[in-house]
């Protein structure tokens, strides 16, 4: 799980990695063997019981910076990747965030040529609200909506989501299936479990190559085999 890709200076959310450590973070999976690819590929190869040499890669709220930075270091490594974007939010910023710079968030336009370049377009949500705590008309734009207007906006089938801040719960989940998708990615999701909670683990600036080690083997071991994958 990915943010933002800059510079990471003034960063109290931890959301952030330079171009320089994604690129040495890529290298890392790629000599061992491993190539990142989007959520749907993933689950796409699982579903043929395959995938082991795969590692989904996810960025969310669809930073302008993931255009100039991390597009060209993915294609350098051979990786793709899911961007999760906020369509209400085209061209404005991480408003949701009280501290900390404002980062712009990218346009139509940068939607669609990050989506020409083969990385999957996902919904963040409409505006990124904590879902658990919505209303049902916001619930559902937050889900139907959005991904109306990607699927408008891309040409493309949207058939994935992530769940802003991370927070989720059943109702939150069963409006997510409800809106058509096929899987929706969490952090946490506790006792849930199922391909619309999938569970991520975070990468960040401080994460070495024997941090990655220790994460991707913790996360193995803390999270509960995904039912139906």
């Amino acid at each position: 799980m990915y943010h933002s890709v800059g510079d990471c200076a003034d960063d109290p959310y931890r959301v952030t990695v330079t171009p320089e450590r994604l690129d040495r973070q890529l290298h890392w999976l790629r000599r061992r063997g491993l190539r990142g690819v989007s959520v749907a590929e993933l689950l796409a190869a699982r579903a043929r019981d395959g995938g082991r040499d795969l590692v989904g890669l996810t960025f969310d709220d669809g930073y302008a910076d993931f255009l100039d930075n991390a597009l060209p270091l993915l294609e350098r490594w051979g990786c793709t990747a899911t961007l999760f974007v906020l369509p209400g939010r085209l061209g404005g910023d991480n408003a949701w965030d009280p501290l900390g710079p404002r980062k712009p968030l990218l346009t139509a336009d940068g939607i669609r040529r990050v989506a020409d370049a083969g990385v999957e377009i996902g919904s963040h949500g409409l505006t990124h609200v904590d879902l658990t705590r919505a209303d049902d008309a916001l619930l559902t734009a937050e889900t139907t909506e959005s991904r109306a207007l990607l699927e408008e906006l891309t040409g493309q089938p949207v058939t994935g989501f992530c769940y802003p801040y991370g927070t989720v719960d059943r109702r939150a989940v069963d409006a997510v299936r409800d809106a058509g998708y096929g899987y929706a990615c969490a952090i946490d999701p506790g006792r849930l479990n199922g391909p619309h909670v999938l569970p991520r683990v975070h990468v960040g600036q401080n994460d070495t190559a024997v941090r990655l080690f220790l994460k991707r083997r913790l996360h193995r071991l803390r999270r509960r085999p995904v039912e139906g994958l």
